[in-house]
């Protein structure tokens, strides 16, 4: 080693963590300031520029992190699937299945679950629905969300399927398009945000929907 060449010193952890600290502030400053400006005054008339003011950051920072408004909805939309807490509501889903035995409990806690998430993630996919009539981008952007939707709830009858017999003549497919349709945004839109249902009467319903018609009857000499 050069005798005239300083040592290099290491990085210590608490720097990195704070700058961890610091980029994930800052990318939750940039996701709120947007999910706010988006709803507020639409997608079409929200500037990356408004949001970049409205979070204290750089243009180029949102572009670097999101790539544009498209990228910006779908980062908020994955942050509202979240949910509430430190664990991701898909994974508390996945859990339910493990923990769960009794199949009307397990659709009872998809039924919380789609009460905590809604109002995160309806009012956003309403709104990439109503951009999507005019933007291209948020059209596909549309289409992916949809079908991404779909998957997951495919997924979750196929697990109810194979630890709980489905209605009689119900395919995995059917049952996923029923889940599909009762985690939808517009069903939200219709009960909750027109009709003003409360969210704990609207997860009792779509519950009890879904029960009714994932599941046999109790007594149903076939189970």
């Amino acid at each position: 080693m050069d005798p005239n060449q300083r040592p290099v010193k290491p990085r210590r952890p608490y720097e990195s963590v704070r700058r961890r600290e610091r980029a994930r502030e800052t990318r939750e400053a940039i996701l709120d300031t947007a999910r706010r400006l988006f709803l507020r005054e639409g997608f079409a008339a929200t500037t990356i520029a408004a949001i970049a003011n409205g979070a204290h950051v750089s243009v180029d920072t949102i572009y670097k992190a999101f790539g544009g408004k498209p990228g910006l909805v779908r980062a908020i939309c994955e942050q509202a699937l979240a949910g509430e807490g430190p664990v991701p509501a898909e994974s508390r889903s996945d859990a339910l299945h493990t923990t769960e035995s009794d199949p009307r409990e397990l659709i009872r806690g998809w039924g919380a679950l789609s009460a905590e998430i809604a109002p995160r993630i309806a009012p956003v996919l309403l709104l990439v629905r109503a951009a999507a009539e005019l933007d291209p981008e948020m059209a596909r952007l549309l289409s992916e969300l949809n079908a991404e939707r779909l998957e997951r709830m495919t997924r979750n009858a196929r697990n109810l399927a194979a630890s709980h017999p489905l209605r009689e003549g119900l395919t995995v497919e059917l049952a996923g398009d029923i889940l599909w349709t009762y985690s939808s945004p517009e069903l939200y839109e219709l009960l909750v945000l027109r009709r003003g249902w409360p969210l704990e009467q609207y997860s009792a319903f779509i519950a009890d929907a879904m029960i009714a018609a994932l599941l046999r009857p109790i007594g149903d000499s076939q189970r």
